[in-house]
């Protein structure tokens, strides 16, 4: 049996933003679930845009994420390789030179284009003399490289999409290499997944037709053809991929406070047949995928929606999951997470409820009547509400002049934890005393 093997392949260009995630995020998935190995292959071929800091970035939230890898490779490490595998293509008479500039293909493509036709490459290249090669190259002209397609049908079985057919002859030859040297996206990745033993590639539908090209490239080099999958690309609210969908970075997530499973969870049921439900470990949520649960429509991407999923993610969290993380027990993380939009909210109720803390007393003749009516223990989430309805009636005051006065000489600030929930983790003594002003 054949070695599962995947790989996430991310150009270091720009940090991860929540569209690669994903398919970083089926890909880890895949891996656990067949048993296989995850690969981290750097893209970083585009020597000017490349940034160590975006390659820091995006190995950093695969580590938040828990997506550790098995091996890794980096493409410009590799040129070598890249080079000696054309050589052997410029051979056979399927990489070829060509040396029309960047003005004269668009002026092909509208002329195409005018008459009704698609606009694929005309491979006029190949028909070029001697001396018309001579005369472009004393014009200081640089050649890009084609790969030449060879007609006939192109078809494989889709993960995802099921059975998909390309005609080779209405596709153009792609540029593998640019005028300046540098290589494009497609060879490398081919020569890499045949290297690495790439057995399954999952990536967006915006690759389909990549993959069309790169069958034949795979086919020609000697390798043996992967399993493909193509994930619907996500929308924004308004049905297409908005400017802040495609910037959205998992960092900023990080940084709100959304946890790394709710993320993964949320991406791995969106735009399935399934319910978008908490999975507390990645081995769990492996086991659960399934890619005939995923609808072809693009799914809509909403921060909102993810956000609210935190939320309820957070307060469905066990104790074991947050107990390295906070320094509270697990009675006291019981009774309050249901109050929490993000775990390390938990901190403003220690502060409250654990350190000594100065009341801030605006109406000593409210706090001190509240102190003289206190029920006794044991209190609930109850408690509160029976002992302010009894404080309304004594004192006549109600609203702001009421629960403001409260607060204050509860939590000395404005705004803070629901009073209902806090009452029963202050206890009865450490109320009393700050009714009365006391530090406690």
């Amino acid at each position: 049996m054949t070695d599962i093997k995947v790989r996430f392949a991310p150009s270091p260009t720009g940090y991860m933003h929540i569209g690669n995630t994903r398919t970083a995020v089926f890909n880890w998935l895949l891996a656990k679930k067949l048993g296989g190995k995850f690969m981290l292959r750097i893209d970083d071929t585009d020597v000017l845009r490349s940034k160590k800091e975006y390659e820091d970035a995006l190995r950093d939230v695969l580590q938040w994420m828990g997506f550790n890898w098995d091996e890794e490779a980096r493409q410009s490490a590799r040129l070598d390789r890249y080079n000696e595998v054309v050589e052997k293509l410029k051979s056979q008479g399927r990489v070829y030179a060509c040396y029309e500039t960047a003005e004269e293909l668009e002026v092909m493509r509208k002329r195409l284009m005018s008459r009704g036709l698609p606009p694929i490459y005309d491979r006029s290249a190949l028909r070029l003399t001697a001396e018309q090669i001579a005369a472009y190259e004393a014009e200081g002209r640089k050649p890009h490289y084609r790969f030449k397609l060879v007609e006939g049908e192109i078809s494989w079985n889709d993960m995802i999409r099921g059975e998909c057919r390309y005609d080779a002859a209405k596709l153009a030859d792609p540029v593998i290499i640019r005028a300046d040297g540098s290589y494009l996206y497609h060879l490398p990745s081919v020569i890499d997944d045949v290297d690495f033993g790439i057995t399954h590639i999952i990536r967006g539908e915006d690759h389909v037709t990549n993959t069309a090209l790169q069958i034949q490239m795979f086919l020609t080099i000697g390798g043996k053809l992967p399993e493909f999958g193509h994930l619907p690309l996500l929308t924004g609210a308004e049905g297409k991929l908005s400017k802040r969908l495609g910037s959205l970075g998992v960092r900023e997530l990080r940084e709100e406070g959304v946890e790394a499973l709710a993320i993964s969870s949320f991406l791995a049921k969106l735009g399935t047949s399934e319910a978008i439900e908490p999975f507390y470990d990645l081995e769990s949520l492996a086991a659960s995928l399934d890619f005939g649960k995923l609808g072809r429509s693009q799914p809509k991407f909403s921060v909102e929606e993810l956000q609210t999923f935190n939320t309820h993610y957070v307060r469905s969290l066990p104790f074991a999951m947050v107990k390295d993380r906070i320094n509270v027990d697990e009675d006291f993380w019981n009774t309050l997470r249901g109050n929490l939009n993000k775990v390390s909210d938990v901190a403003d109720w220690q502060d409250i409820c654990c350190q000594k803390l100065k009341p801030v007393i605006e109406d000593a003749d409210l706090t001190s009547r509240a102190a003289s009516i206190l029920p006794p223990e044991p209190w609930d989430e109850n408690t509160y509400s029976a002992w302010v309805s009894e404080l309304k009636s004594v004192s006549g005051k109600s609203g702001k002049n009421l629960f403001h006065p409260l607060r204050m000489a509860l939590t000395a600030a404005p705004q803070g934890p629901e009073l209902k929930v806090l009452l029963p983790l202050l206890g009865r003594q450490k109320v009393y005393d700050r009714l009365l002003g006391k530090e406690a």
